[in-house]
């Protein structure tokens, strides 16, 4: 039997990227996907191109109106939701580089990457707790951020949401348990994961290979990480293997975290 045969799973910020390769992952071992963002056109052709498993559905993580019409929807369709991933996010960036610093970011800016980052994470675990509760059991997956265990002075704002994700996620985690459901929440904590979200800062010239480079070169392991390495960790989390993990941060940073940077040693 596959990992996640008979499960019904949602997952935000679907179109491309992480979310993409999570809802891949999750249609490939079972689970009836519904694969979310605001990118409707780009949403649709990943859905079609996942296969029967996959659908697709308009939400705006930042609008609790949208949450409830597509859990209503969810039920209505699959008559369950065993699984959530809360990974829509954003960075602050994506219309072009801007100051996100403590001193000269503008209050504008914070709210907008909170209410994606932050907003979207509550509201989505407040219905996921609302539509499995009947059932006693799911597993809520949030994608947090290595930005959100450790100060990011470029991108406060994103490091603030993301180190609020990670706390929600372990407040989450304790409320299902003093329910006495078996609904469990954990945080994935990527550093750097190649995808859509990091074009704005590598750029498309003769510099990005350098760019890519410099984005690195603090990782030991000396590379992006790559979304369906992040995909393998939602798996095991959604998955009734990992029945006994709630309130875990699983980081997955190419060792980043490990403490300092080791180098390899150059060629002569």
């Amino acid at each position: 039997m596959r990992r996640l045969e008979g499960k019904v799973a949602l997952v935000t910020g679907a179109a491309r990227g992480i979310g993409e390769a999570i809802a891949r992952v999750f249609a490939a071992e079972g689970a009836q996907v519904i694969l979310s963002d605001i990118r409707d056109a780009e949403g649709q052709a990943a859905a079609k191109a996942i296969g029967a498993n996959a659908s697709y559905c308009h939400l705006d993580v930042r609008v609790e109106l949208d949450w409830k019409r597509v859990m209503v929807q969810i039920l209505l369709d699959h008559g369950q939701l065993d699984v959530l991933v809360n990974n829509a996010g954003v960075t602050g960036f994506e219309d072009g580089m801007r100051l996100h610093d403590p001193e000269h970011a503008t209050l504008e800016d914070w709210h907008a990457v909170h209410r994606t980052n932050l907003d979207g994470v509550f509201l989505g675990c407040r219905q996921a707790i609302r539509a499995m509760r009947e059932q006693g059991r799911g597993s809520i997956i949030n994608i947090s951020s290595r930005s959100g265990l450790v100060g990011i002075p470029a991108a406060a704002a994103y490091a603030s949401s993301k180190a609020a994700v990670r706390n929600h996620s372990k407040t989450v985690a304790l409320y299902c348990a003093e329910q006495g459901l078996a609904i469990r929440c954990n945080s994935i904590h990527p550093a750097a994961i190649l995808t859509p979200m990091w074009e704005p800062m590598l750029g498309r010239g003769p510099e990005r290979e350098a760019n890519m480079r410099a984005c690195v070169h603090d990782t030991p392991m000396q590379r992006f990480g790559k979304p369906e390495e992040v995909a393998a960790l939602a798996l095991l989390l959604a998955s009734d293997e990992a029945a006994y993990m709630t309130g875990t941060e699983l980081n997955i940073d190419g060792g980043i975290l490990a403490g300092s940077a080791a180098m390899p040693a150059m060629e002569a």
